[in-house]
């Protein structure tokens, strides 16, 4: 039975992860920052294990993965993420604000995936999915956005570092634009269920081998210009 690590797990996308990987047997390890925050959660079925993490703690990260020493885990996604500040206008541009959203969305995943990397390397599948965005294409990129945009385009630019350095040891490192989804975040007008962005990104991860190391895809699995 394989097992996955989730991040921001709580609802949204991340809980679509792990209502289908724990409908598929999978052992999920469904984290997120507020475990009052977890009725979800704890009401899905399958071997669902429900932990406390907040991505931009160190201490948090730390924690969590002493807890869990020892515990092969075959698939980490790093689906936690904020938006940050809607309002972009210039010279009121709000920077303590942005370095919250690049800690969570840059530094966040790289730190989860640096603290449970022996647990991977431990894992049969060997995979790293980061949730990123195509709004942190650069060759696609319409301005705006700037902390979002910019958190986008460096934890791309990490995992795509990562792909290289990992290749040796047989890892996949990749990354997803989840689509435009109807989540918090993308509010209620959002063209696609979190269903079925999960189920989609799903269908290619399964199918993602060391070839695909370094890729940046759609949530179907069509490559985004970085």
């Amino acid at each position: 039975m394989p097992t996955i690590l989730i991040t921001g797990a709580g609802r949204g996308i991340g809980l679509e992860f792990a209502r289908q990987y724990g409908g598929d047997g999978w052992t999920v390890l469904a984290t997120l920052r507020d475990p009052a925050k977890a009725e979800s959660l704890l009401a899905l079925e399958g071997h669902v294990a429900v932990m406390p993490l907040d991505v931009a703690d160190p201490a948090s990260v730390a924690i969590l993965a002493e807890r869990l020493g020892g515990t092969p885990i075959d698939l980490l996604i790093n689906n936690a993420g904020v938006y940050g500040p809607r309002s972009t206008v210039l010279g009121e541009l709000d920077y303590p604000a942005w370095q919250t959203v690049l800690t969570v969305n840059t530094l966040g995943p790289m730190r989860v995936t640096e603290a449970f990397l022996n647990h991977l390397r431990a894992g049969a599948q060997k995979k790293i999915v980061t949730v990123s965005s195509r709004m942190g294409s650069i060759a696609e990129s319409s301005g705006g956005a700037y902390a979002y945009r910019s958190s986008k385009a460096a934890v791309n630019s990490v995992m795509k570092g990562l792909a290289a350095e990992l290749a040796p040891e047989g890892f996949t490192v990749a990354l997803f634009h989840p689509g435009w989804v109807r989540t918090d975040m993308g509010g209620p007008t959002a063209a696609v269920a979190p269903a079925d962005s999960a189920a989609g990104m799903r269908a290619v991860i399964d199918r993602l081998g060391p070839a695909d190391s370094g890729g940046f895809f759609d949530h179907d699995g069509t490559p985004i210009p970085w």
